[in-house]
């Protein structure tokens, strides 16, 4: 590597058309399609008995209308299930367009196309929708008695029941561990919905030429989807084309594939023979797609007068709504990412994901460790408050030293793998932590409190991610890769690597991603796993294209190829500058012409040079032009880790709690780019300090969202989220060729546990329940005062 970009700050290079509103969005694009728009049921329980469209027909510039009856077989039938698992016995998911029944206020019941969007949704409110209320299921406690059935075939609304279980050194089950440790708690924590509510909500634009389909879709997938809608279509795979253009956030709403509209807008662009649109309004966001985070959490811990843990038994109930489409996965990330960065004597989990008439739940950012993490957390701050300990002290007895790496927890991953911690340092990061925050000076006073949270992060997962670089004649290197882009920085992060593979200028290098067009092959951007899988394919995809092109210089320079450096798209022979040869050369000279288009192409011609007669001018085995590809799937998950201080103050008459100092320490392995990670973990401090105070989904005895608009979900703006203070930890992963760990979920993760320590700190008070807000905090004050 001769170009020193990789761990440099280099400023996105996606912002300036992002942010001069050249950004180019599903709703950019189609501008003569026609456009859909969808009728959603307004119950959250009920029998579909008729629908009458009669009034809508004389709509002006209505194309079509489509009930469940109207779909092709192969189009009507469920939405996929895309991760089963053993213990997912009663997994369901929807009909791209209701049967007979709705689940959920918002499914859809009616697809209607017409000239433009207006036309469409004034004959949306033409149609007349017979339904039949139902008693709706809402809560996991109304869900679990299972007086309804959100499903009628499956009992007790449980869709799903699992159970992991580790001994302790000892032999001893985690129950026998508590039943005879020196101490023990009992508890129960609640979490509630919130949403990923990205700036841009989902959309889909089609066109079919009468062979191929093409599909715009703002999506974090683009090849999932594909195989998805060819699949639901019965197409080819190789008539199918998608393409995700710029992508407004996704958060992880955009990795479930494929949603209903992902369906039947391409096939409505077939059957009409015509270009078709659709762009979710922000209602349709927070009532039809998804929702996560909702657990009630049962702890049991048993400890010694130290505050090791030696026995943990915790039993969660996951509300996954109505629908299970990405099976579970969260609740099987918050069972195993819970233990974080401690040693557990022995530890039993056992959980049970149910049914509710609500929005379906999929993972957002975090994606179950937020859970996890808050549960843990508040074990570790209860252990310490009951022994009268510091709270960093108790994490630290517990912790998972330097020397024990590889360490084992002994469970199964999300990703069907073994739960083995890769690297990390977690006294030293707690060191650093309780320095940058001032922990041992703070001073307590009323109204303010510190607070801590520590987490671990499975990134990286499987099962693959492939990467293609190309230098053309030009000099110029183009990378492409599957996975898509919403905001992570790819095109930099990636384009840094590349340079310093290749020793090129990263002005000389472009990236491409989420475009099957370039790249076929793909999972998806999700679960932290795009610089380690994505960006470690790359990288050796690179490798191949430098070996080739060192190998193709030597030729022409008389040299060995070992003595050969490549430096600013120079390849040169090291100690003597004289000799060298541009990597545009070598690009054509890695590709035998009978042509020449230009001066440099002349080098590439018959008669150009003095030719070897014994060997064919494209050697056996290679491929013409100076290109590569390449794929790598990890082993395992990668495990980042970080630790979050934050200071709060609450108010004495208002209960208003103001967070004024956060403080982050984070170890994603070598860093690519320190600025990117730096802007993702503000980014998810941000969400979870929404998450902590203010956002929350709220749902009414009958199953209506009741705050279903900008007006009354709140979110914190920029008045409410202090400047986040970094520090960086490097334990590089021996798992991948480039030493990373994922970043982009781990700011959000342990902030509700973070501040609820801090306002328990400053109150006096437990707090078992997130998020809280100042209402909550006012009437615990009121009952402690009572009691």
């Amino acid at each position: 590597m001769t170009t020193r970009l990789f761990g440099e700050p280099v400023r996105r290079r996606e912002d300036p058309r992002l942010l001069t509103g050249q950004g180019r969005y599903v709703d950019d694009l189609g501008r003569d399609a026609l456009a859909a728009a969808f009728v959603r049921s307004p119950h959250a329980h009920a029998r579909i008995r008729d629908i009458d469209v009669t009034q809508a027909l004389d709509v002006p510039g209505l194309v079509a209308i489509y009930t469940w009856e109207d779909l092709p077989e192969r189009v009507g039938r469920p939405l996929p299930l895309l991760i089963p698992h053993p213990a997912l016995t009663h997994g369901r998911t929807a009909h791209p367009l209701a049967r007979e029944m709705v689940r959920h206020v918002g499914e859809p019941v009616v697809m209607v196309v017409a000239a433009d969007r207006y036309a469409a949704e004034d004959a949306c409110a033409l149609i007349d929708v017979d339904y039949e209320p139902l008693k709706p299921v809402v809560g996991l406690e109304e869900a679990v008695l299972g007086a309804q059935l959100v499903h009628e075939d499956v009992p007790g609304n449980v869709g799903a029941h699992f159970v992991q279980e580790v001994a302790g050194a000892d032999g001893r089950s985690a129950r026998e561990a508590i039943e005879t440790a020196p101490h023990t708690l009992a508890f129960r924590l609640d979490i509630e919905r919130s949403a990923s509510t990205p700036l841009e909500g989902r959309g889909v634009y089609a066109r079919w030429d009468g062979r191929d389909l093409r599909v715009y879709s703002s999506t974090q997938t683009s090849t999932s989807v594909r195989m998805a809608v060819a699949a639901a279509l019965e197409l080819p795979l190789t008539q199918v084309e998608v393409i995700a253009p710029d992508v407004g956030g996704g958060f992880g709403v955009k990795i479930v594939h494929p949603w209903a509209e992902e369906v039947l807008v391409p096939w409505a662009a077939m059957t009409l023979g015509r270009e078709v649109k659709w762009t979710e309004d922000r209602r349709e966001h927070f009532i039809s797609s998804a929702h996560e985070r909702g657990q009630v959490q049962y702890v049991r811990v048993g400890f010694d007068d130290d505050g090791r843990v030696l026995g943990l038994d915790v039993t969660f109930l996951h509300d996954h709504g109505a629908y299970t489409p990405y099976g579970i996965i969260v609740p099987i990330v918050t069972s195993t990412q819970l233990l974080g960065p401690y040693k557990i004597g022995a530890y039993r989990v056992e959980f049970s994901a149910v049914y509710t008439n609500t929005v379906q739940v999929t993972p957002y950012r975090g994606a179950g460790r937020p859970q996890g993490a808050f549960c843990m957390e508040r074990t570790m701050d209860k252990i310490a408050r009951y022994l009268g300990k510091d709270r960093t002290e108790v994490r630290e007895v517990n912790f998972i030293r330097p020397e024990e790496f590889p360490y084992d927890q002994r469970l199964i991953f999300q990703d069907g793998r073994p739960l083995i911690y890769d690297s990390g340092d977690y006294p030293e990061m707690l060191r650093v932590l309780k320095e940058m925050v001032g922990w041992d000076e703070h001073a307590r006073r009323p109204g303010t409190g510190i607070g801590i949270g520590c987490y671990v992060e499975g990134t990286g997962v499987g099962p693959y991610e492939g990467g293609h670089v190309q230098i053309t004649s030009d000099g110029r290197v183009h990378v492409s890769t599957g996975l898509t882009s919403q905001g992570q920085g790819h095109e930099t992060a990636f384009a840094q690597i590349a340079a310093t593979e290749l020793g090129v200028p990263i002005e000389r290098v472009s990236v491409v991603t989420g475009d099957t067009r370039r790249f076929g092959y793909a999972v998806g951007t999700f679960a932290s796993r795009a610089a380690v899988v994505s960006g470690s394919a790359i990288a050796l995809a690179c490798r191949k294209v430098r070996e080739k092109a060192l190998r193709i210089a030597a030729e022409a320079l008389e040299a060995d190829p070992a003595d050969l450096e490549i430096d600013d798209g120079i390849v040169h022979v090291a100690g003597a500058p004289g000799a060298a040869i541009p990597l545009a050369s070598v690009a054509v000279l890695a590709n035998p012409l009978r042509y020449a288009f230009d001066e440099e192409t002349r080098r590439a011609t018959p008669f150009a040079g003095v030719a070897d007669y014994d060997r064919p001018p494209v050697p056996e085995g290679e491929e013409p032009g100076l290109e590569g590809r390449d794929y790598y799937s990890p082993i395992r998950s990668t495990f980042a880790a970080g630790m979050h201080a934050a200071i709060v103050e609450t108010d004495p008459d208002t209960a208003e709690i103001k967070v004024v100092r956060y403080v982050v320490v984070h170890d994603c392995g070598k860093l690519i780019n320190p600025m990117i990670v730096e802007g993702q973990i503000h980014g998810g401090v941000a969400q979870g300090i929404g998450g902590a105070l203010y956002e929350r989904m709220a749902y009414d005895v009958h199953g209506q969202l009741v705050n279903a608009s900008f007006m009354d979900f709140l979110m914190p703006y920029v008045t409410e989220v202090p400047h986040v203070e970094t520090g960086h930890l490097e334990t590089p992963s021996p798992l991948n060729p480039l030493g990373v760990k994922g970043a982009g979920e781990a700011g959000v993760i342990p902030v509700s546990a973070v501040i609820a320590s801090a306002i328990e700190d400053a109150e006096g008070i437990e707090i078992d329940r997130m998020p809280i807000s100042p209402s909550e905090l006012f009437d615990l004050r009121a009952a402690r005062d009572m009691r």
